[in-house]
């Protein structure tokens, strides 16, 4: 069976603290993966001022042995950076590591059931 890793690909930030909340998920989805159906590794990576890069996140989990890595932008929508950037940066670890399996999903705020938990976070403000 293959070891399926999971990499949380955000766009980074000067500031320490934007990291926290990737974290936070990072941290959730280990936990759900080491207990569920799903076991794997689960890493960050940013496009600028903050590290791991993709590639380098990539490079991490072949070394604990993962044969599929699915890439998943946590951008709210599909801007430039998803519909250009990573593309060609996936395209760059595939030949760093061309007999890895690598998968992207869509931008995390284009799936309907993440605007339906923040349009039920925005609900319980007001």
């Amino acid at each position: 069976m293959a070891m399926h890793g999971l990499v949380l690909f955000g766009h980074g930030a000067r500031d320490v603290r934007w990291r926290e909340p990737f974290e936070r998920l990072a941290d959730k989805l280990r936990a759900a993966r080491g207990s569920g159906d799903a076991p794997g590794p689960v890493m960050l990576a940013f496009l600028e001022l903050m590290n791991p890069d993709l590639p380098t996140a990539v490079g991490g989990l072949v070394a604990q042995g993962c044969d599929v890595v699915t890439v998943v932008p946590v951008f709210f929508g599909q801007g430039g950076h998803v519909r250009k950037d990573l593309p060609e940066i996936i395209e760059r670890c595939r030949a760093l590591y061309p007999s890895l399996e690598i998968k992207c999903a869509v931008a995390v705020g284009e799936e309907e059931s993440v605007l339906d938990a923040v349009a039920q976070y925005c609900l319980r403000l007001v």
